[in-house]
C-alpha cells in the first residue's frame, strides 16, 4: 500500500458516498497519518481535516465556518465569544494563510496556552465542530480529494478517533431525518414570506417573538444557539409556518473571519470630510457593519465601536454628528455611556439614538432621563434608520 507521500494529490472526480468519504478517513488512519485532507466538490466548496497520527484533530469549511466557530464559541467558551474579532490585532503570529493550519484552530492553541480557556473547552469545541462539519459534508456527493502530509505538527489538543466522529454524525443524520427535515438545511435562514397574513393569524405576542428572530439574518442553527434549543427542535416547531409558504428559507452568506473584518474601534469608511459622520456602538460587529454598509452606501461618514469601555475616547477623536447607542453591553450599558455624554458640552447637543431589542416602556423611559434622543428597534431596518437621519441631521449637515 503507497503511503501517503506518495498517493496522488488530487484524484479525478468520483462519486463519493458516504462509505467512501468514512473509508478515505479510516485508511488515512491506518496510514497514522500526519497533515491536511481537502475534500472539494464541483461547486469549490471545501471541507478541511487536519489530521495527527491518522486521528482528526480539527475540522473546518463547508458551509458558513466563520458562523460555526461564533456559534460554538458562544456555548463552550463564552468568555471568549466577544473577543473573536479582536483576533487581527491581539493574537500575534498567528497566520490565516496558513495553508497547513487554520486560523480558527491556531486561535483555540493560543488562547488554551494564555489560560483564557481550558483544555476541556477547547475539546469539547473541537468535538462539536468535527461532527457538524462532517454533517455538513453529507449531501455532497461527488468530490475530488488531496491530501497534504506535514509532520511538524504540534502536539495535538485533542484526537478525535475517525470511525467515532463518524458515526456521531450519522446518527445526528438520522436524528435529522426521522424528524421529516431531510429536505431542510440547518445552515439556512428563516425568514418571514408574508407578515400581514401572519399578523392576523397568530397572537400579538407569537408575532413580535418571530418577528425579531426570523429576519432573514440567523441561520436555524444560529436560532437554536440564541434560544438555547435543540436544533432539531427549533426546526421542527418552524415547519408549520414553513409548509403554509409564510415562512421561507433561505441562504445567506458567512460571516467575515476576523482576519477579514475590518479593526473594530476605528473608522471603518472614511469618505468626504464634509459628509455627516455617524458613530455606531454595539459589541455586535455584525450590526456594525451592517450600519456601515447602509450608511455609508448613501453617502455618510461611519465609525463602529464595539468596545464599549473605549467609546468616550473614540468619540471625543472624532465627534460624530449622530450617534447610534446599544442598551445591552458587556461590562457597561447604553444608560451608563449616554449619561456621560451628555455631561459632556461637545455632546449636549448631539443626537442620541438608543438600539434596542427591548420594547419596554420602562426602558424608554430610563433612557429617555439620561438623555436619549430617540430609539431604534433591532434587528435594523434600513428604511428606519434612514427616517432617523433624515429627522435629527440638520440639512447643513448632510449637505
Amino acid at each position: 500500500m503507497h503511503s501517503p507521500q506518495q498517493t496522488s494529490p488530487t484524484l479525478n472526480a468520483m462519486q463519493f458516498t458516504d462509505s467512501k468519504k468514512a473509508q478515505l478517513l479510516q485508511t488515512l488512519k491506518r496510514l497514522r497519518f500526519n497533515g491536511q485532507l481537502t475534500l472539494t466538490d464541483p461547486n469549490k466548496k471545501q471541507w478541511i481535516f487536519l489530521l495527527y497520527m491518522g486521528h482528526i484533530i480539527y475540522a473546518t469549511g463547508g458551509t458558513h465556518p466563520v458562523r460555526r466557530w461564533q456559534r460554538h464559541l458562544a456555548v463552550h467558551c463564552r468568555q471568549m465569544h466577544a473577543q473573536t474579532f479582536a483576533c487581527k490585532s491581539t493574537l500575534p503570529g498567528i497566520n490565516p494563510e496558513d495553508s497547513n493550519s487554520c486560523w480558527e484552530y491556531q486561535v483555540l492553541r493560543l488562547w488554551v496556552a494564555q489560560g483564557k480557556i481550558t483544555h476541556e473547552q477547547a475539546a469539547n469545541m473541537i468535538r462539536a465542530v468535527v461532527t457538524e462539519v462532517l454533517f455538513d459534508l453529507t449531501p455532497a456527493k461527488c468530490v475530488t480529494h488531496q491530501i497534504k502530509p506535514d509532520k511538524s505538527l504540534a502536539t495535538p489538543m485533542i484526537l478525535i478517533d475517525v470511525a467515532q466522529a463518524v458515526t456521531e454524525a450519522q446518527q445526528f443524520c438520522q436524528v435529522w431525518s426521522n424528524a421529516q427535515l431531510a429536505a431542510y438545511s440547518p445552515t439556512s435562514a428563516p425568514v418571514i414570506k408574508q407578515p400581514e397574513y401572519l399578523k392576523k393569524h397568530t397572537s400579538e405576542q407569537v408575532y413580535q417573538s418571530l418577528s425579531k428572530l426570523l429576519n432573514g439574518r440567523n441561520t436555524l442553527y444560529d436560532l437554536a444557539t440564541q434560544t438555547k434549543r435543540d436544533i432539531v427542535q427549533v426546526t421542527r416547531s418552524l415547519l408549520p409556518y414553513i409548509e403554509s409558504g409564510l415562512v421561507e428559507l433561505i441562504a445567506i452568506p458567512d460571516l467575515p473571519t476576523p482576519f477579514d473584518a475590518p479593526s473594530p474601534d476605528e473608522p471603518l469608511t472614511p469618505v468626504k470630510s464634509s459628509e455627516p459622520l455617524i458613530a455606531c456602538i454595539d459589541d455586535s460587529l455584525l450590526i456594525c457593519q451592517t450600519m456601515k454598509k447602509l450608511l455609508t452606501k448613501t453617502g455618510y461618514q461611519f465609525v463602529g465601536i464595539s468596545d464599549p469601555l473605549r467609546a468616550i475616547a473614540t468619540l471625543l477623536a472624532c465627534k460624530p454628528n449622530l450617534i447610534f447607542l446599544d442598551l445591552v453591553m458587556p461590562n457597561t450599558n447604553g444608560y451608563e455611556i449616554c449619561t456621560q455624554l451628555r455631561k459632556l458640552s461637545v455632546f449636549r447637543d448631539t443626537p442620541i439614538v438608543i438600539l434596542t431589542g427591548q420594547d419596554g416602556i420602562v426602558d424608554q423611559v430610563r433612557a429617555r432621563l439620561v438623555g436619549a434622543t430617540d430609539f431604534l428597534s433591532k434587528p435594523i431596518d434600513a428604511e428606519k434608520v434612514l427616517r432617523v437621519m433624515n429627522k435629527y441631521l440638520e440639512p447643513d449637515d448632510v449637505n
